[in-house]
């Protein structure tokens, strides 16, 4: 009975031996485990199981090419690869190649972005502005739902929270499309933004909008240039300006001018000159190529971007008498010579008033008082005896000459 009871559990090891599916051998199973995307952060991460002699990874997107790189390790000893200069709204697929024991294995992550195709925001621009002010704009998806609600959110470095629009910017219909931004903090000059605009709606789900990390020096809208000032040296005109306030600290030499001098009621005009920056900022411009009432004014803009700053106020200048004809001119100089002429002669009159009131001419004696003061030479005698007072009468001899 023994010997039989042995033979039947003999038999049922064999046939559970026999039965049991083959394990596979531990180097043929990938070492790679927990492999997963965090689309805001752009980063791949995973754990390996075993120890591994060689490791990559890389992203494949439909308008890039492929990008490889080595994983770094967190301090949970988590891998990961953050490919920042990408982006993920269109999709990607995303490999990690290891070698373990003599073997390679590769594990593939293909990211989709959810959502209905063309429903996103579109179009996506931002400016920085006033040295501490920023403006974010987009387009509403061309079949984005009548209830779309954009939201954006943005972030200076990957390892912040990313912090959501603090006030947004709507369009007629009521619909999110900018955000501004009323302080951006103390400026670095490696500042680098990050934006993600996604979307919901009750219809249908929104694809999110992301990009490549934004350098925050080569977004600002320069304030147009100051303190313009037009000087002329008789062959001259010579035309200063200052720099610009700007957020970042930067070479005056990569900001780039453009100057607009017009010939004021003119048809012919002068071309616009680009200048770069530089310390003092200073054109020369011939007398000769300016006319009466010519006019400047300039803007600015990074010399690595398209953002020109409005134009600075409009500044009058030209010498009228530089552009007179000959004739005109022969005009001047008579009138120059004329006018002190003309001032010396009344300065003489007025002076010889002067005199003639201190020193005033001996009066005449009229002829009416004359003959009144002066004795009669008729005077009748009474009784041949002449008047009291009458001198005797003289005898006057006439002599005549005889031949």
């Amino acid at each position: 009975m023994a010997t039989m009871l042995d033979l039947v559990s003999f038999l049922v090891l064999l046939s559970s031996v026999c039965c049991r599916e083959p394990q596979p051998a531990q180097e043929n199973v990938s070492p790679i485990v927990n492999m997963q995307l965090d689309s805001r952060k752009k980063m791949l991460s995973w754990n390996y199981i075993r120890n591994v002699s060689e490791q990559e990874c890389v992203i494949y997107t439909p308008l890039g090419s492929p990008t490889s790189q080595l994983p770094q390790v967190a301090e949970d000893d988590t891998h990961y690869c953050i490919f920042r200069n990408h982006v993920l709204h269109r999709g990607a697929n995303l490999t990690v190649n290891v070698t373990c024991d003599g073997n390679v294995f590769q594990e593939l992550l293909a990211f989709a972005n959810p959502g209905m195709e063309g429903s996103g925001a579109m179009n996506f621009s931002c400016f920085i502005y006033n040295v501490r002010f920023m403006n974010c704009s987009w387009a509403p998806g061309s079949r984005a739902p009548a209830d779309v609600c954009y939201q954006l959110f943005w972030w200076a470095s990957l390892h912040e929270d990313e912090v959501e629009c603090p006030h947004y910017i709507m369009n007629s219909e009521g619909m999110r499309v900018g955000c501004h931004f009323n302080q951006l903090g103390e400026p670095q000059n490696m500042d680098n933004y990050f934006f993600l605009v996604n979307g919901t709606s009750r219809t249908a789900a929104i694809p999110f909008l992301d990009f490549v990390p934004f350098q925050a020096y080569k977004i600002e809208k320069y304030d147009p240039p100051t303190n313009i000032t037009i000087t002329y040296n008789r062959s001259h005109h010579i035309i200063k300006w200052d720099n610009p306030e700007i957020r970042y600290d930067l070479s005056s030499y990569v900001l780039y001018y453009e100057l607009d001098i017009q010939r004021a009621g003119g048809s012919s005009k002068t071309k616009h000159v680009f200048q770069r920056g530089q310390d003092p900022n200073v054109y020369l411009m011939p007398s000769s190529a300016a006319s009466v009432e010519s006019t400047f004014r300039a803007r600015v803009r990074y010399v690595y971007n398209d953002l020109w700053s409005e134009w600075s106020p409009t500044v009058l200048f030209g010498l009228p008498e530089e552009r007179e004809p000959r004739g005109a001119r022969f005009d001047v100089v008579v009138w120059a010579t004329a006018v002190p002429a003309l001032l010396l002669m009344c300065l003489c009159k007025r002076r010889f008033y002067r005199s003639h009131k201190l020193f005033p001419p001996i009066p005449q004696v009229k002829k009416e008082i004359t003959g009144a003061l002066m004795p009669t030479l008729e005077v009748t005698w009474d009784d041949g005896h002449p008047p009291p007072g009458s001198q005797e009468p003289e005898d006057v001899l006439m002599v005549e000459e005889t031949w």
